[in-house]
């Protein structure tokens, strides 16, 4: 192109009827053409730019590789912090130095609306056991505080030992058989 023909050129692109305010040479050697179309130099300059013609852009994209010189653990670190737009991640509740996030000894209760034992443990639960209960717990070699998960899981376990199937008719193993099945009825009431 010659300088008289670069000096009409009508507009820039991608803006309506707006006159030219740059007229810029391709950066690509031996290229006459106007360098309308940007392209960044490298991955840590991503605001400098070569300045391409549309041919030349087009040859530049098709072969620029973002990650090229880097290791697989190094592209693995930029993809996974691009995840969260780089910024800092931590796992849920422990942001502010390994502690929990709520924290009782750092919120004032003046008005009691948590209550007088905001922040203490719960006591352990205190259940009076009739004799009833204390004798199928003996049978069933369990103590209080009892949940219904463990008494579930002891009872198939005992019952799986002890039933006259495994031990071949076994009296004395089908007697404790009938101990552990009334036991675990008598728990189960007092649980439910």
């Amino acid at each position: 192109m010659s300088e008289q023909s670069r000096q009409f050129w009508p507009k820039s692109p991608g803006k309506k009827n707006a006159p030219r305010t740059e007229l810029r040479p391709c950066d690509h050697p031996g290229c006459a053409e106007f360098g309308d179309y940007r392209a960044p130099k490298d991955r840590e300059h991503l605001n400098d730019y070569y300045w391409f013609c549309l041919e030349h852009v087009r040859q530049y994209n098709s072969a620029w590789d973002y990650y090229a010189g880097l290791g697989a653990e190094e592209i693995e670190a930029m993809v996974r912090g691009d995840v969260t737009w780089q910024r800092p991640t931590w796992p849920l509740g422990k942001r502010m130095g390994g502690t929990a996030r709520f924290d009782p000894e750092r919120i004032r209760d003046g008005f009691g609306v948590f209550g007088e034992n905001f922040g203490a443990a719960p006591p352990p639960p205190t259940q009076a056991a009739s004799a009833a209960e204390m004798n199928a717990l003996r049978e069933m070699s369990l103590a209080y505080p009892l949940t219904l998960e463990v008494l579930r899981s002891r009872y198939k376990e005992l019952c799986k030992l002890y039933h006259p199937d495994a031990n071949g008719g076994d009296k004395q193993a089908e007697e404790r058989f009938k101990r552990i099945g009334q036991a675990y009825k008598t728990l189960m009431e007092s649980l439910v």
